[in-house]
């Protein structure tokens, strides 16, 4: 039982019928691929999926046929100095993704009433999935984990932001640390909205946005395997250990002519710092000395051309998208920000990692690449050209980072673990009362 008198479900029964899976997301596109994939897989085993997310994916969504609800998202957001500032950054991400989760509680509310019907959420929609479960006891809530960091946990590795907590640190002040980082960073800047959605249905407030986040679901699924974060003793239950559930819109996309024939000559370095990153200009100025002290050539990978210098040498390619599968085999290296997405396509690929955070889950992302030998991590906050050039000419000499990733790669078996993870949100979807 939870506090407020909620019945957990966590006794598997055998799944009967179909089910409306209602799936909602937000963030950038790496948010929203994992979570266009288990639509997908779940519309082929018969279900009916109805897919919420920012309106500006639509043209990633399209193609697909999933019946998509747009939910608003403000463009501006991604100029904000403090987006990837690696403790404000939440707040900021909080305040632009309230007008979309408000847009999930009519949704919900109009759904026929005796449909069996799972919300398949993106953490920060939990809050609004619980105000739906009021009027609806039997609505069932899934929680989908993108990353370790989403999970917070006092045990090792804890990171702070880009600040790692030594092992030797007792597991009492441990918790204190991570209470304290809620109490000034998370929870001023959250509870304040949940708490005033709460009253206006009637419900009582809550006290940590942490607990409340992991008191929700009904079942919690980790886009991730256990061999890239082992389950930790204090993370939510029941819980699904699933795999990446790596999805691109378009995997099949030519490559163009001018990067077909760049690829023909040795294997160049690739340099990305997300899709949603409009302030990449001195990471790509830092990018394009580094390559020319190494002699090598580089694909600079970004939508928004006016992040890079005006006038690229020949040795270097700007390419506004390349489907990562079709691109990791032919690189020697990729740098990126280490976004969740961009970290497991590398890892699938075996291609070494140079991982240059920025904020939210991309220090821990970086510190398990790094942990696992398939690369190394420079935070975005002390890079210049000399660390940069440094940092890539050693995984480049590493010999072993070579033979890791092959290893790593080998783990791999996402068909096998997208049926698993569907069939357990069917047996979630059967136990409504």
């Amino acid at each position: 039982m939870f506090a407020d008198g909620r019945r957990r479900i966590d006794t598997p029964t055998q799944p009967s019928g179909k089910a409306h899976f209602v799936v909602v997301t937000i963030g950038s596109a790496g948010d929203l691929f994992p979570f266009m994939a288990m639509a997908l897989a779940l519309r082929a085993r018969g279900h009916r999926v109805s897919f919420l997310a920012p309106e500006q994916h639509q043209p990633y969504v399209r193609d697909t046929r999933l019946p998509f609800v747009g939910l608003p998202a403000d463009p501006a957001v991604l100029a904000d100095p403090d987006l990837w500032h690696p403790t404000r950054g939440f707040g900021v991400v909080w305040r632009a993704t309230r007008p979309a989760m408000a847009k999930i509680v009519p949704f919900v509310d109009a759904l026929p009433q005796d449909e069996p019907t799972v919300l398949l959420v993106h953490p920060l929609a939990l809050p609004e999935a619980d105000l739906c479960r009021a009027r609806r006891p039997d609505l069932r809530v899934a929680a989908a984990w993108l990353a370790p960091q989403n999970l917070p946990t006092v045990h090792d590795p804890l990171l702070l932001g880009p600040w790692r907590v030594p092992s030797w640190v007792p597991l009492g002040l441990r918790r204190w640390l991570l209470g304290r980082l809620a109490a000034v960073f998370i929870d001023p800047a959250a509870l304040p909205d949940v708490n005033a959605a709460r009253r206006a249905r009637g419900m009582p407030a809550v006290r940590s946005m942490l607990e409340h986040l992991f008191a929700v679901p009904d079942l919690s699924v980790t886009l991730f395997p256990a061999w890239f974060a082992p389950t930790q003793p204090d993370w939510p239950q029941p819980l699904l250990r699933a795999d990446f559930p790596l999805f691109d819109p378009k995997p099949d996309a030519a490559l163009s002519p001018a990067l077909a024939a760049f690829l023909k000559e040795d294997r160049p370095l690739a340099f990305t710092h997300g899709t949603g990153n409009l302030q990449a200009r001195a990471y790509f100025e830092h990018a394009a000395n580094a390559v020319r002290a190494l002699g090598r050539r580089a694909i600079f990978l970004t939508p928004h051309r006016d992040q890079l210098p005006a006038n690229l040498p020949p040795a270097i390619l700007w390419q506004d998208y390349v489907p990562l599968r079709r691109l990791l085999p032919h690189l020697a290296l990729l740098a990126h920000h280490g976004g969740i997405g961009t970290t497991a396509e590398s890892l699938r690929a075996g291609t070494p990692q140079l991982v240059v955070p920025l904020a939210h889950d991309q220090f821990d992302n970086a510190a398990r690449v790094t942990a696992l030998g398939v690369g190394a991590s420079l935070p975005a906050s002390t890079l210049d050209a000399a660390r940069l050039r440094r940092a890539l000419q050693g995984i480049l000499d590493d010999a072993e980072v070579d033979r890791r990733g092959r290893e790593i790669a080998r783990r791999f078996h996402p068909a096998q673990a997208m049926d698993g993870l569907c069939a357990r949100l069917e047996t979630l979807a059967a136990s409504r009362n």
